[in-house]
C-alpha cells in the first residue's frame, strides 16, 4: 500500500489570460472544441463550503476550522449566475447542474433556481435542470427546490451501512438522514433521481452490493465511481482504486446485467440493466452505472465546463487554471454579446484530454489540480 500524503496547498490557482476578441467575431454557429467536442453541459459552483469531510474530497486534515474559504464579495451573485449562464444556453448549453461544495449551504438558492429555471434555449425549450448534493438537508428542501423549478437530484451516498458512512463523511453524520432526503426529494416529484458512490478499496467496496440491493426496483439509478485522481488534497493512490470492471463481475455474482446503450451523448457512466430470467434488460428492476473515470477514459466527446464559484471556467474536471469571467460580468462596458464571444474563443481553443494523456495505470500531467470541492464533481 502506497503512503498516503496530503498535501497542504491553496486551491485557487492563478487565471488563464482571456483570449483576444475579433472584431465581427462570427457568433451564427454553435462553437466545437480543438477535438470538435460540442458545448451542451454547465456544471456550476455555488458555494465552496460542505458540511462533510468526506477523505477523498475535502480531507479535515486540509479543511479545518482555519481554512480560509472565499468571501462573499468573491462568490457571483445569483443574478450574475443568471446572467452568465443566459449566455451558455446561447452557445448551446442544454443542461445545467448546480454544485458546490454543498450547494444547498448556499442561503436562499432556490431564488437562482427560479430564475435558471426561467431560462429557455434559443428554440424556446427549458433547460434541464439539476443539483448534486449529500443529502443532508435535502428532506427539509425538497419540496422547495421542485417548487422553484428543479427538476432532478443527484445524491452522494458511500454505503447504507451507518459506521462505515459516519467513516467516510467524517463528521458523525447519520446515513439514516441521507435515505429520508432521498425519500423526500422522491415524494416531491424531483427525478429521477440518481445516487452516486465512490468506491474505495479498503474502505467501502463491501458496500456495492448492499446498495445495489437496496436501490434495485426503486426508479433510483445507482452509480458507482472509480476514487479520482483529483486537486492535490485528497492522498489519491492507484492501490484504493477498485476498477469498474471489477465492480461489475462482483454485481455479477448475485444480480445479472445486461449492458446498455448510453442514453445521451458524452454521457460519463457507463450503463448496465439487471436482467431478467431472460437474460433480458427488466426496466421494472432498473439500472446501474459504472464511471470509469481512472481506468477507462470518456474525454472522446466531453461536452462539459464548469464555473467555480467565483466565476472561473475550467475545462476540464482535472485543470489546474481556469478562466475568471467574474471580472467581465463586473465591467459595466462588457456587453451578453462580448461575454459570447469570449466564451465561444475559450470553448473553440480546448482540447483538454486529460484522462487519455494520464493512461490508466497512473495519475500525471498537471501538478496543481485544482480541488473538486471548488468546481464540483
Amino acid at each position: 500500500m502506497s503512503e498516503r500524503v496530503i498535501a497542504l496547498v491553496d486551491q485557487r490557482h492563478p487565471s488563464l489570460p482571456l483570449p483576444t476578441l475579433l472584431a465581427g467575431q462570427d457568433l451564427s454557429a454553435l462553437p466545437l472544441d480543438g477535438l470538435r467536442r460540442p458545448l451542451t453541459d454547465l456544471r456550476i459552483s455555488v458555494t465552496d463550503r460542505c458540511n462533510f469531510r468526506c477523505s477523498y474530497c475535502m480531507p479535515k486534515e486540509v479543511f479545518d476550522k482555519d481554512y480560509a474559504y472565499l468571501p462573499q464579495s468573491h462568490l457571483l451573485s445569483f443574478e450574475e449566475i443568471t446572467r452568465i449562464a443566459k449566455v451558455f444556453v446561447g452557445r448551446g448549453v442544454r443542461k445545467i447542474r448546480l454544485t458546490g461544495g454543498e450547494p444547498l449551504l448556499r442561503k436562499n438558492i432556490e431564488i437562482l433556481i427560479e430564475q435558471l429555471a426561467a431560462l429557455r434555449t434559443p428554440d424556446g425549450q427549458p433547460l434541464d435542470l439539476t443539483l448534486t448534493t449529500n443529502g443532508s438537508l435535502l428532506a427539509r428542501k425538497a419540496q422547495s427546490l421542485k417548487d422553484a423549478g428543479l427538476q432532478r437530484v443527484t445524491v452522494s451516498l458511500d454505503g447504507l451501512d451507518d459506521a462505515i458512512f459516519r467513516q467516510m463523511n467524517d463528521v458523525d453524520f447519520p446515513v439514516a438522514d441521507v435515505l429520508a432526503g432521498i425519500e423526500a426529494a422522491r415524494a416531491a416529484g424531483l427525478g429521477p433521481i440518481k445516487v452516486n458512490m465512490v468506491v474505495k478499496r479498503g474502505t467501502n467496496e463491501h458496500e456495492i452490493l448492499p446498495m445495489a440491493r437496496h436501490f434495485q426496483g426503486t426508479g433510483i439509478v445507482l452509480r458507482f465511481i472509480e476514487y479520482m485522481d483529483v486537486g492535490a488534497t485528497n492522498g489519491w493512490c492507484m492501490d484504493e482504486v477498485l476498477p469498474s470492471a471489477d465492480v461489475i463481475r462482483l454485481l455479477q455474482t448475485e444480480l445479472p446485467l445486461v449492458q446498455l446503450d448510453p442514453a445521451a451523448p458524452g454521457e460519463t457512466a457507463e450503463r448496465w440493466g439487471y436482467a431478467n430470467a431472460q437474460g433480458e434488460h427488466d426496466p421494472s428492476l432498473g439500472e446501474v452505472g459504472v464511471i470509469s473515470s481512472v481506468t477507462q477514459a470518456f474525454c472522446g466527446d466531453c461536452n462539459r465546463a464548469r464555473l467555480s464559484t467565483e466565476g472561473r471556467l475550467y475545462l476540464c474536471l482535472f485543470a489546474s487554471q481556469g478562466y475568471d469571467l467574474r471580472q467581465l460580468l463586473r465591467d459595466p462596458a462588457q456587453s451578453d454579446h462580448a461575454l459570447a464571444q469570449t466564451v465561444d474563443a475559450i470553448w473553440r481553443g480546448r482540447t483538454n484530454q486529460y484522462s487519455v494523456l494520464r493512461g490508466p495505470d497512473t495519475a500525471s500531467g498537471p501538478g496543481r489540480r485544482v480541488e473538486m470541492s471548488y468546481i464540483g464533481g
